[in-house]
């Protein structure tokens, strides 16, 4: 990843809205990113929590498009790697302050057919990617062995002060 084109992201300002909470809810600010050609799309959303100290996260929306991307698809162990011009159609998923997370991401080929599966190693923007991350400041997310599914599983809890 290039660090350059991240530092340039986290000097602008991030605009934070906050949401009406209803009564028992945790409240939901809003942090929104341009990520820039070259960028690896999970190392810039992880980085950026770990860089503002984020405990539980969600992807609201993301667009834009990759150069590669790293799936591996339901009940798989391999990764499939893709290395073609593709766009971003759908980036779903929750992130820890512990870098663990759990995206799956959908996209499109040049030819209209979509491909999607579990976020798997590099996922490099190719000409943009606009992300929009949920950001839950009550809430703790960790991810723990789960012995009924063999995977890390999400844990969640309240942060102390809340």
């Amino acid at each position: 990843m290039r660090r350059s084109a991240l530092l340039v992201l986290f000097a602008t300002p991030l605009y934070a809205v906050k949401l009406p909470t209803p009564t028992g809810a945790s409240p939901l600010y809003a942090h929104v990113l341009r990520l820039q050609p070259g960028d690896d799309l999970v190392d810039a959303l992880l980085d950026h929590c770990q860089a503002h100290t984020i405990s539980a996260a969600t992807i609201v929306s993301c667009i834009g498009s990759l150069s590669n991307v790293g799936l591996r698809m339901a009940g798989a162990e391999e990764i499939n790697t893709y290395v073609e011009e593709l766009e971003v159609i759908s980036l779903a998923g929750t992130l820890c302050a512990d870098r663990k997370h759990h995206l799956h991401c959908a996209v499109s080929r040049r030819d209209g057919s979509v491909i999607g599966g579990h976020l798997k190693g590099a996922a490099v923007v190719r000409t943009t990617a606009e992300v929009v991350i949920g950001l839950m400041p009550q809430i703790e997310f960790s991810r723990e062995h789960d012995e009924a599914t063999g995977y890390l599983e999400l844990q969640i809890g309240r942060t102390p002060q809340s």
